[in-house]
């Protein structure tokens, strides 16, 4: 079976949602999802890819064109879910702001620095840290906690910051850690796992 998805022109997390949806309405075959820009190719590839299906990508006139096959041949690489849980972590984090809590700036920044250290530090980790509006600021160049950062990444915790949120501030091409998300993943994560929202 052979279904094509048109989410040319539609905003995040559309173009995830009706790719699920038609994935849903298939036991195994080949759906082509086409988007036009990257946010949503890689969104859409990353829920194609944890849903442990095979993923191609090509692009023609700008457009691109995710061909996603279910019931693919075993050996995939497992979902990232599963490679932390193996590692103990079962709750994700959300971080919706570049500073922790309400009040001054100055003395959140410090927060926020000693926070993410102590994340490092503690066992067991996080499976994931969600980082939403002005908390994108933190997963990009010149961050003062990127190194905590890029350490729970390189130890198995998922990093992924929302795509609109980079885009509102202009910060896409400066991301310094973890991928790109949208609300559906977002969504997910937080209703499917315990999560704690700062």
């Amino acid at each position: 079976m052979s279904i094509n998805v048109d989410a040319r022109g539609m905003l995040c997390p559309q173009p995830v949602i009706v790719t699920k949806k038609a994935l849903d309405n298939i036991t195994e075959g080949v759906i082509t999802t086409i988007v036009d820009n990257s946010v949503s190719k890689e969104n859409v590839v990353k829920f194609a890819k944890a849903n442990l299906c095979e993923v191609a990508v090509a692009e023609k006139s700008g457009h691109f064109y995710i061909t996603i096959t279910k019931g693919a041949p075993n050996g995939l690489a497992l979902p990232v879910q599963t490679l932390v849980e193996e590692s103990g972590g079962t709750h994700v984090f959300l971080i919706t702001q570049n500073t922790f809590g309400h009040g001054s700036s100055e003395l959140g920044t410090v927060l926020i620095k000693s926070f993410f250290f102590t994340m490092v530090e503690k066992e067991p980790l996080p499976k994931t840290v969600l980082f939403a509006n002005s908390g994108v600021k933190l997963t990009v160049e010149g961050s003062p906690v990127l190194d905590h950062l890029q350490a729970l990444a390189a130890r198995g915790v998922e990093i992924l910051s929302c795509g609109t949120c980079l885009d509102y501030y202009q910060l896409k091409e400066q991301l310094a850690v973890g991928g790109i998300t949208n609300m559906y993943t977002i969504m997910d994560e937080i209703t499917t796992h315990k999560a704690v929202t700062l």
